[in-house]
This record gives C-alpha cells, structure tokens and sequence, in this order.
C-alpha cells in the first residue's frame, strides 16, 4: 500500500506520476494481480500488453488504479485502434472483475475516454469491418499472442533511394498541414522552384469546406508557379506571382496570380505528397477527433460524421491536379516526419534497416515510425493524445480550455498535448515565471488563454520564449528541459506500446529551430534516456538534392521546411 499511497501524495503535490513508473512499480509488488489488455488490430493480427494490478484497501486506492486501467486502455487504441479489444483476467476474482467493468463501462460514458471509440467505429466502418468491440474475457486458456509474419521485402533504403531518384523527372508539389500553418514546396526536375507558407487557425471553422479549400487554393497557387516557369522573369504575371508567395498574401493576391498565370491548359503534377494532422488510413482522413475539427464538432447546424467525411475527399480533388497516372499520397505528418529522416539518412549512406522513429514538436506532437522493410503501420498511431501522467491533481481542476490545464483540449483529458508541444510551452511558462507571458495573454470568464485576436499571437509567445530560452533566461530554459523529460516520458511509453527497436529519435518542426532550444530537450531527454539519441532535423539532416536546395535558401530554414520538401519524396515512394 505504501506505493499506491506515494503515488496518490504526489498528485495531491501537483506532482506527474508517470505511468511507466506505475507499471513498473505494480509489476515488482508482491500479491499483484495478472491481468492483459488483449487487442485484435485493424489487419486482424493481434497484440497483449501486461497491466498488472495490485491489491487495495481503500477507495481512493481503487480510483487510482481505475485510472490506471483506463490509461493503458486509452494508450493502446491511441496507438493502434483495432477491431477489438479485451480486458484479459481471472474471471472468479469479483474484485477484479468489477474493476475491468467499470473500466469498460468508462468509455462508454465518458466523452474523452469515447473518443478512441469513435475512432476506432469510423476506421471499421471505412474499411467494410463489423463494428468495433470491448469486453471481458478469461485469462485461463490463453496462449501467446501471433508473432508478426516474415516479410521478404526489398530493403528500405533501397526504396527511398528511388524514391529520391524518381522526383528527379516531373512536377511535384509537397503540402505540410500544421494546427497553425500550411507549408508546401514545389519541384521541377528536380530543382527547388518555390516555397509557401500559409497561417490558419483550422479549428474555428465550422464546415468542412473552411479546411479543404485553403489546402486546395494553395495547390492551385503551386500548380501556376509551375506554369509562370514558362514565362519571362520580369513579367507583370511573374511579378504578381512572387508576391503571392509571400507569407501574408491574401486570397485575392493568391486568386489574381493563379489567374495570370495559368493559362487554358495548366501543367499537371506528377505527384502530391499530403502530411496531415489526423489519424490516415489507406490514404484517407478518418480520425476525425483532433483540435483541427473542433469548429465542425461543435457546430449544432450539421451532422458532424456527414461533414467530416467530406475531407475524406480531399485526396480525390488533389488528384485533378495530376496528370494522368499522377499520385496523390496522403499520411499524417507523424510518419511523414520519420519518411523525411530516413530518406535524408538513406541517401547520405546510412543503415536504416532497424527502421526510424521521429516526431515533429510544433503546435502539436506528431509520431512516426517507419519499419526497416519500409513498411509505415496503417495505425492511428495518436501518441499526442496519450496519458502518460496519473498525477498532476492540481493542474487537471482547471478547464481543458485554460493555459494552465494538464487536459488536452480535444479529448478533456490529461493527454501529452499538454507536456510537449506550444501548449506545454505556454503551460510549464505560467508555472516557472508567469512574467514570461506577459502581454501575450487574456482572461475570459475565468479562463486564462493565450490571445487569438484580434491578432493571434500563439506562435510569436512561443518565438519569445525560445528566444529567452537562448538568452539564457533561467525559467525560460527549463521550460525546454522539461520538454525533453516529457518527451522521454513518451518514448518509455511509446515502446511499451509498439517495441520498435530503433535506438535514435529524430525531432522536426519549430521546436528544433532555436538550436539552443533543441540542447536544452536533449539535455532533459538524457536525464531518463542516457543511452539513445535525439537528433535534431536540421540542415545536418539535408543530405538529398532537393533538402539541399532547401537549406540553401536563406529566406527559411530545413526546420521549417523539410516535411514539405520530404512530402515530395514521399509521393514516389512504394508502401507496398
């Protein structure tokens, strides 16, 4: 009982209790309970995960380890949603039984916890599954989960090597969709043409359309740069388009140029590489849970299934754009993240047959692996959404919407959106010196948030405390060694849940463009994980033709830039 207590003072504290931690500590108990959470994946192979639970006396006991319990559930259909899952015990211990059903009867009521449900219900629906299930089922009996099949696959370096080779000939256009801009690169034959960069705030829309014509405009707006190539340099077209490209071009600019310069017959694409921050699966947007759909979730006016559907569409419109036979590839930006590493590292020469992990750290945590057979899992893989803290009492009594709040805005739970990310940025920020967010903040009913208008000023209060964090502001620099923890903390978990067996991590996005900021997570990320690597995706890791193009230009940076460089690649890359 003393562990169990340890834990409960500690949340009281205001204190993480990290589930890794737990789980280690039951399992070394003596009189713990077998239990294992039994999942049948998406492709009909299946998983166990051991959740071993110790005995209680009290209630307040009991809570605990239900959150437990509903944690590793949560985690595990985060990671890789499934057909099925089920709560493995000795069914003649009510104790227990009644524990695994609370915690099952948990997900039915509980709108966070629902969320991996609602996942998983329109993922089986997509791919002709019957409906997604949970339950109880005896340990007795139960033998060894299936091994993964051998594949023999052409090897992964090999793949993106061509990969790399095929963007040499054609048009190709790479779109980064993030929770606060869009990136797009363009390419002909191999040279660089032009970079865009696009702010929106996604989550305030309450239709569909809000999201899928801005990505649309934008492609359009690359498909006549590729046309004004044929066109003199010092043209009133070409004129009209460099200013379209400029960061804060309007639509109308945006519209005027594709107008002057596309002419009857625009060039098509040879291909379109799509990253994009929702749970993809066989190329389509099906998750349908995140911030960025928060505004058509909430809108009474619309049936939010049929909505969200439709950007399961955005594929098939992309693919107008293309010649005939073009590609259009979609994946989230996580695994777009470990494609973009491993081409980089491919090309340069390096082994990666044991597969990569990478994450992008911006305003929100995208993941990807991919295997060493080039294989990327069709899995939600939502890591951003795991539950990795069972403490924290303090900080979860405030509203998911407040900046102070542990709760992940879309789910309502204490989720590591909130630990890594912009969002932990601004949390960790109010903890350590509340100073640092001065003028960058705004009380609403008793909310403290970060201002969002009339002008939004996410991105420039997480520029200022990167920059303080460079100039060696004490609280400032924490905040990134805390970020390197957490990120850590994730890692424990992450391989709990998938084992990939990589032993380096590679980090992108804006978190990685303050070098000083990128040392302080390593240094943090050491403290618990001294024996693998965090490399940063910077201009280090622009080894490809196009990447170096890329880290030529001075009017933006590998960091910012590389996933849609990579996206390009990935549009000629062979999943299969």
């Amino acid at each position: 009982m003393q562990l169990l207590d340890k834990y409960i003072s500690l949340s009281r504290q205001g204190e993480a209790v990290w589930i890794s931690d737990v789980r280690e500590g039951f399992a070394a108990l003596a009189g713990t309970k077998p239990m294992k959470l039994r999942l049948c994946c998406l492709d009909g192979g299946e998983r166990e995960y051991l959740c071993p639970v110790p005995a209680w006396k009290t209630q307040e006991q009991r809570s605990f380890i239900l959150e437990y319990l509903k944690a590793g559930v949560f985690n595990v259909l985060s990671c890789y949603s499934g057909r099925s899952l089920h709560i493995c015990l000795n069914m003649g211990d009510w104790e227990l039984r009644e524990l695994a059903e609370d915690c099952l009867a948990s997900f039915r009521k509980e709108p966070g916890l629902k969320k991996v449900l609602n996942i998983a219900g329109r993922l089986c629906r997509s791919l002709g599954l019957p409906d997604f299930e949970m339950g109880l089922e005896s340990l007795e009996g139960q033998g060894p989960a299936p091994g993964a099949k051998a594949q023999a696959e052409e090897s992964l370096g090999t793949k993106l090597r061509r990969a790399v080779e095929d963007c040499s000939r054609g048009a190709f256009c790479g779109i980064d969709v993030g929770g606060t801009d869009i990136k797009l690169a363009l390419a002909l034959d191999g040279k660089l043409l032009a970079v865009k960069e696009y702010d929106w705030n996604p989550g305030s829309s309450p239709v569909a359309e809000g999201l899928i014509r801005p990505i649309l405009l934008l492609a359009g707006l690359m498909q006549a740069r590729l046309a004004a190539e044929a066109l003199p340099e010092d043209s009133r077209e070409r004129r009209l388009m460099e200013r379209a490209l400029e960061k804060n071009a309007s639509h109308e600019q945006m519209e005027k140029a594709i107008k002057a310069c596309s002419g009857n017959e625009p060039p098509r694409f040879s291909g379109i590489g799509l990253s994009f921050p929702d749970v993809v699966i066989h190329n389509r947007i099906l998750g349908g849970e995140t911030p960025k759909t928060r505004g058509m979730r909430e809108n009474p006016e619309l049936d939010y299934e049929t909505e969200f559907s439709k950007l399961s569409c955005l594929g098939g419109e992309l693919e107008k754009l293309c010649l005939s036979g073009g590609r259009v590839e979609i994946v989230n930006d996580g695994p777009m993240a470990a494609f973009s590493a491993a081409a980089e590292l491919a090309w340069g020469g390096e082994d990666v047959r044991k597969g990569i992990v990478a994450h992008s750290l911006g305003t929100d945590l995208g993941s990807g692996w991919i295997k060493g057979s080039g294989e990327i899992p069709d899995i939600p893989l939502e890591l951003y959404d795991l539950l990795v803290d069972l403490g924290s009492e303090k900080w979860r009594a405030y509203p998911a919407e407040d900046l102070r709040s542990v709760k992940n805005e879309n789910s309502g739970l204490p989720g590591l959106r909130r630990y890594l990310g912009q969002a932990a940025a601004y949390r960790m920020a109010w903890q350590l010196e509340p100073e640092l967010l001065k003028g960058f903040t705004e009380e609403k009913n008793g909310l403290l948030e970060i201002c969002v208008s009339p002008r939004d000023l996410r991105k420039p209060c997480l520029e200022h405390l990167m920059q303080a964090a460079a100039e060696g502001d004490g609280a400032a620099r924490e905040i990134f060694r805390r970020v390197g923890r957490n990120l850590a903390q994730m890692t424990r978990e992450m391989e709990h849940l998938l084992d990939t067996g990589a032993g380096s991590r590679y980090l992108f996005g804006r978190f990685v463009k303050e070098s000083a900021c990128f040392r302080l997570i390593r240094e943090g990320f050491k403290e618990l994980l001294p024996d693998m690597e965090l490399c940063p995706a910077d201009d280090g890791l622009a080894l490809t033709p196009l990447m170096e193009q890329l880290a030529g230009r001075r009017d933006v940076t590998v960091a910012q830039f590389a996933q849609a460089v990579s996206a390009i690649y990935f549009s000629a890359f062979d999943r299969g």
